[in-house]
């Protein structure tokens, strides 16, 4: 097994020493940072107006760097959209960015950030700006659609995109996709639980896109390891739609029946032994087992708060039944839901996470959502490979280095189609916040090919 670099492509550069992306480690913490949000960047020098040149000496230019070529690095992120919400992710995405540049250190990058607005035409022109303007690598968009849409003006031009879009049909030829893919999540959760002595796997899935991905992906996992599905649920957004499904789930109606017939049956023997078992079933509303051992539950938030407390409800008990999530789950507040105290997620490792949350409050005086790492870890990637001084700093070869890099959250590598490898720990949930049951691997095993 080969070490994960610390965004050190190894092939491409030899002995050649370049700072690790654990930025924790590099950058004390305790450092005086900018504390604004709103950065201001120095004043740049733009292209003429009229139609764009490819004249490398019309290209935006820092006034500070002379006549030294900067590498350019594009970010493309929605920071107009309508939504609010958008809106605010989209800011946090661009402060990490910059606050990944301020402690990389590396004064021959610069960055262009430009607004998608969240809509796909408008992420089309700024990608074909930001190229116009000299862009050596893009970062971004953060929707599928903008991907899409940007991802022929990219390669027309041979200007790699490193995406944080989730859905991996945007992958490939020069795209490549930074996310956390829910297709590893259930990879790794299930390679774990098979290794625990599961074997039958069912699962509770909401009626959308993600749904429809997760259980492809949690089938074929199963299956290769040799697991059973024995069934599986869809339900819809709504919470109350949500009973039907999670009954027949648990095979509550054949169960309570069972129970029912077992009643019968021992009050015809009219015994003390029946008669004692009788008391014993007072309080039972079914009886026997569920024909599974597992049942993956793929939601987040107050939809996970739903569905989950469903299954106890119709009697599929969870010190019995291995509940399974997905990086949705990773929700300290999941502790306070008692259906889903014990159940497994998968999730990158947190230590380096937490870091760079503390330093991101630190400078912008509020906690990052969860995906701004991936701004902070493609800028670090592209400045760390910058600095390696060599022709092609993001050529195929460098950004699929099998090796891979190391960021905050963990190590991962690019893929030939585009997607991303994790190295993912398995999480249990507790009552005070989840915790390592089995940690994600610091290296990654040699590809198949």
């Amino acid at each position: 097994m080969g070490k994960a670099t610390s965004f050190v492509n190894k092939t491409a550069l030899g002995a050649l020493a370049l700072g690790a992306l654990f930025l924790s480690a590099c950058a004390n913490e305790t450092a005086t940072i900018p504390s604004q949000p709103a950065y201001q960047p120095p004043v740049v020098q733009l292209p003429p107006a009229g139609p764009p040149a490819l004249d490398p000496t019309a290209f935006i230019r820092m006034s500070h760097m002379g006549l030294q070529e900067p590498v350019r690095v594009a970010l493309l992120l929605p920071l107009g959209a309508e939504s609010r919400g958008v809106r605010t992710v989209a800011q946090a995405l661009q402060n990490a960015a910059q606050l990944a540049l301020f402690e990389y250190g590396n004064a021959n990058v610069l960055l262009i950030t430009k607004d998608t607005k969240g809509h796909a035409d408008t992420a089309r022109s700024a990608a074909d700006e930001a190229i116009h303007e000299g862009a050596d690598i893009i970062l971004g968009p953060l929707f599928a659609q903008s991907v899409s849409a940007v991802a022929p003006v990219a390669r027309e031009r041979d200007v790699p995109v490193i995406a944080f879009s989730t859905d991996a049909t945007v992958a490939g030829e020069g795209v490549y996709l930074l996310s956390f893919l829910p297709e590893q999540d259930v990879t790794r959760v299930v390679d774990y639980a098979t290794q625990t002595g599961l074997t039958r796997f069912t699962g509770m899935i909401p009626q959308k896109e993600y749904g429809t991905r997760v259980s492809a992906a949690y089938r074929q996992a199963v299956e290769a390891r040799g697991g059973v599905i024995a069934g599986m649920e869809t339900y819809p957004a709504d919470p109350q739609a949500m009973f039907d499904p999670a009954r027949r789930l648990a095979g509550y109606n054949q169960r309570k029946a069972a129970l029912k017939a077992e009643r019968a049956r021992l009050t015809s023997l009219d015994t003390p032994a029946a008669k004692s078992q009788l008391r014993r079933l007072e309080n039972f509303d079914t009886i026997g087992d569920v024909n599974f051992d597992a049942v993956l539950i793929p939601a987040g938030g107050d939809e996970l708060r739903s569905a989950a407390p469903l299954l106890p409800y119709f009697d599929i008990d969870p010190r019995k039944v291995q509940f399974l999530g997905t990086g949705l789950w990773d929700d300290a507040s999941l502790g306070r839901e008692p259906a889903l105290v014990g159940g497994w997620y998968a999730a990158p490792p947190r230590s380096e996470q937490k870091a760079f949350v503390s330093r991101y409050r630190k400078t912008f005086g509020s906690r990052p959502p969860r995906i701004a790492s991936l701004a902070y870890d493609a800028t670090s990637l592209a400045a760390a490979l910058a600095d390696g001084m060599i022709d092609s700093p993001y050529s195929v070869t460098v950004l699929t280095d099998p090796e891979g890099f190391a960021g905050t959250d963990g190590i991962f590598r690019f893929l030939a189609d585009g997607t991303n490898e994790r190295g993912l720990a398995v999480m249990e949930v507790r009552p005070n916040g989840a915790e390592v049951i089995s940690p994600a691997p610091q290296s990654f095993q040699p590809q198949a090919f």
